[in-house]
């Protein structure tokens, strides 16, 4: 009779097999830890809501009414936005890539980080210039945007400045979306290593319970390296950090070979600002 045990699982794919795994593992964290920061958010509507809402049944007058009323409808606009983007977020867990707008993943992610941002004074400057439609897979995109965002507000626990800026790259037609901080800045000796599994600049959890494990940024290469794409970081001690992600267009084929991560300077428009 037939041998019909299973074949092997050799260790190339046992090691994929766990970076899969862990990378779920990541996506469930993050969304977790994203329900937790929104459960707040939306305490924070319902008692819009109820509070306008009994002020509206006590004051008989029109005027006072007409306050309510339009107070109960931004709180509701802005519980669906909440919902809205956390939708979006949690779909398309598949690998499957889209045609997607980036600005739209931009302003979703500040929607779910608003509260969190605004705790710790981090004034956010979106810069969106006309740019293509992405080809990329949407849920992933959006968890290296989320991871960035938050690695710059634990940059800055004093407060800050963030800048999310979208264009287009001319030179190699690649859509470019950047997130710079006007924060402390990382040490040359420490840019080079910010990639490796594992490795972090920071000591480790704040008091949020978010970061230190040095997971973040080397998950964050692997989905853009997987995306045929490339992420750039620039840093000036005292000055700030600037990330830039490069991903190709959705009419642009990908480029062939194996991605490369850039480390260094992007293009001087890109320079974190003092």
């Amino acid at each position: 009779m037939a041998d019909e045990r299973p074949a092997e699982i050799s260790d190339a794919e046992q090691v994929q097999l766990l970076k899969e795994q862990l990378a779920r593992a990541q996506r469930m964290t993050a969304l977790g830890e994203l329900l937790g920061t929104t459960t707040h958010e939306y305490n924070n509507v319902l008692m819009t809501v109820l509070n306008y809402a009994k002020m509206g049944i006590r004051h008989k007058d029109e005027a006072t009414r007409d306050k309510a009323f339009e107070k109960i409808l931004a709180a509701g606009e802005r519980a669906a936005r909440i919902t809205n983007s956390i939708l979006g977020l949690a779909r398309n867990r598949s690998g499957d890539f889209e045609p997607t707008d980036l600005a739209q993943l931009i302003d979703d992610a500040l929607v779910l980080l608003e509260r969190e941002l605004r705790k710790y004074r981090i004034a956010i400057d979106t810069r969106i210039n006309p740019a293509p439609m992405a080809l990329v897979n949407p849920n992933q995109i959006q968890q290296v945007l989320l991871n960035l965002l938050i690695n710059a507000r634990q940059a800055m626990p004093k407060g800050g400045q963030v800048i999310v800026s979208l264009a287009q790259d001319e030179g190699t037609k690649m859509v470019e979306l950047t997130v710079r901080d006007n924060g402390p800045g990382i040490a040359e000796d420490q840019l080079r290593r910010i990639f490796d599994p594992y490795y972090s600049t920071k000591k480790g959890p704040d008091e949020t319970g978010k970061g230190g494990t040095g997971v973040g940024l080397s998950a964050c290469r692997d989905i853009i390296e997987s995306h045929r794409g490339k992420i750039l970081v620039a840093s000036t001690v005292g000055k700030g950090t600037a990330f830039t992600l490069r991903l190709p267009t959705a009419d642009q084929r990908a480029v062939t070979g194996t991605p490369t991560i850039a480390l260094g300077l992007p293009s001087s428009s890109q320079t974190p600002t003092s």
